[in-house]
């Protein structure tokens, strides 16, 4: 019979473990040389370009981060830009009529709120599989298309019943955004250089936002016989997501291997500048026993949680920022739109600002700690603080700092993507990830429930109690994080390896001459191995 795609890559992925096998029973100092003319045969193309050694220079490393940068990131950029919009735009409608319009009553805004998160929450388990077999260049449009025509469907909806049928396809198609582009980051990129990057399309939350609010602002005065305001918000925004997809399958490559924007030789040079970072490059295998190695690590159980609780948060600005703004701190419905503009400033600053100092300090958890403290004081001053017309300004001021809960979600995704090898490993991680995430957005909306407008007391009550928790789940990941280093240390001394090995991964400049120092070390950077079975990973606090 003849030999299919998915049979090589199983045959590939069988070397790659029997490699591991090899080492971890012992034999002091083995070295992984595994034949180039093997992997070509087995149609691993990445794996070939990996086996041969080539000479990569500080200058080749930034020419080749530099062209990733102009023709990936700003992809990135707009897709999530666009995502967040779409996701955040039920926010502006209501202000401008959509719980009047369609007749909602009770707890329905509620509902259309989370049922996207709900969506996404039960897409996951597919997400998951389709971010190891699909290729990104046909994964990401077809995504993309599907959300932009369920949002075109919003704007047809009129009432509760079809809102909800709509938002819920909405969430399921973005379902595996975040994973998908937590993994494209991770594949084109070391890890010194992920959090920037993450930043960049993580920051368009705060963009998305101000444009957001503002469009938001010029459409609703748009005088319609035949739309509402909320359905012609609904609609331009979809169609603009829509259009985004073709673009996309033209532009988009699957991987560093097969980049249209690279040379050959710069192809070979870009799987060797990702070497250090011991996390792989491609692999369509779906590996079940990797997703159980993920489920019984305490490290993924505390990121899950961390997502939840941040999210719980987050998604009080995103559906409700501007009722609170209106309601709570008492400005009209447009003034509240233009407040949410320097919301959105904030936002994006904040992103900005921790990551690089994630980049610049080599460490994520203290970072993380201290921005989540301003959001403790914002939730605590709204909580205490008379909601009365003489304190606006202290209730404005309180509102605007929780938006330092948006450096949150970027610093858990580089942290977990520097904390996380193996293929199947890492989509089965975000997307565990992104279902914390939703349902922190899920359990949120329900925290502020409209027989509490406009105070809020007992929802705000509950969010400052669940930051509070965050900061303490961050403590507890650094000293776990710490410990598996430890235990990581004496693995490599049983093999036969240094003890303390210099993490390249995280540094600013790549140093030809001091990775040839090393060149026993990273033979197993391109196996597939998770970061529990491969001895030369170093885990990130």
């Amino acid at each position: 019979m003849p030999t299919t795609a998915s049979d090589m890559s199983r045959e590939t992925s069988k070397m790659a473990d029997s490699q591991h096998e090899q080492q971890t029973q012992g034999g002091k100092g083995l070295r992984h040389k595994i034949a180039h003319d093997e992997f070509v045969k087995h149609g691993d193309k990445a794996l070939a370009m990996a086996e041969d050694r080539v000479l990569l220079t500080e200058a080749d490393s930034r020419r080749i981060c530099r062209k990733t940068d102009l023709n990936i990131l700003p992809l990135l950029c707009w897709v999530y830009f666009l995502q967040i919009l779409d996701k955040s735009v039920i926010g502006y409608s209501a202000v401008f009529g959509l719980r009047q319009h369609a007749g909602l009553v009770g707890n329905q805004y509620s509902t259309i709120g989370a049922v996207g998160y709900y969506a996404q929450l039960g897409a996951q388990p597919l997400a998951a599989y389709l971010l190891v077999k699909l290729p990104v260049r046909q994964m990401m449009p077809a995504i993309v298309f599907c959300w932009g025509v369920s949002l075109c469907g919003m704007a047809a909806s009129n009432n509760f019943g079809s809102l909800v049928g709509t938002r819920f396809l909405l969430g399921f198609f973005e379902a595996a955004c975040l994973p998908l582009f937590s993994l494209v980051t991770i594949s084109w990129y070391r890890r010194s250089e992920q959090p920037l990057r993450v930043a960049a399309w993580y920051g368009t939350n705060g963009v998305a936002t101000m444009l957001g609010s503002a469009i938001s602002y010029g459409l609703g005065h748009i005088n319609s016989s035949v739309l509402y305001s909320y359905q012609i918000i609904f609609l331009v925004f979809g169609l603009i997501t829509v259009i985004t997809a073709p673009i996309l399958y033209f532009r988009l490559d699957n991987s560093i291997v097969s980049a249209r924007f690279l040379s050959e030789d710069d192809r070979k040079k870009g799987v060797e500048r990702l070497r250090a970072n011991n996390t792989g490059v491609v692999n369509t295998e779906f590996k079940w026993k990797q997703v159980l190695e993920l489920f019984i690590e305490p490290k993924t159980w505390l990121f899950l949680a961390m997502s939840f609780c941040v999210n719980v948060g987050a998604s009080v600005s995103n559906v409700f920022g501007p009722l609170i703004l209106q309601g709570l701190v008492g400005f009209s419905s447009y003034t509240a739109i233009l407040l949410n503009i320097p919301f959105g400033a904030l936002q994006l600053i904040v992103i900005l600002a921790s990551s690089w100092a994630a980049y610049k300090f080599k460490t994520k958890s203290w970072i993380f700690g201290m921005a989540m403290v301003p959001v403790v004081i914002g939730v605590a001053i709204l909580y205490a603080l008379p909601h009365e017309k003489s304190n606006q300004g202290g209730l404005l001021v309180g509102y605007y700092l929780i938006a330092f809960v948006f450096s949150a979600n970027p610093l858990i995704v580089s942290w977990m993507s520097a904390n996380t090898a193996g293929a199947t490993k890492k989509a089965a991680a975000f997307t565990a990830f992104n279902a914390a995430s939703s349902a922190g957005n899920i359990c949120g909306p329900y925290l502020f429930k409209s027989t509490d407008a406009p105070d809020y007391y007992p929802g705000l009550k509950a969010v400052l109690a669940i930051f509070c928790v965050l900061v303490g789940l961050v403590a507890l990941q650094a000293v776990n994080l710490a410990y598996l280093n430890k235990r990581k240390e004496k693995q490599r001394v049983a093999n036969g390896k240094p003890a303390k090995i210099t993490d390249r991964s995280m540094t600013n400049k790549y140093e030809a001459e001091d990775e040839a120092k090393d060149a026993s070390l990273g033979q197993m950077a391109f196996l597939d191995l998770t970061d529990g079975q491969n001895d030369e990973f170093q885990y990130l606090l």
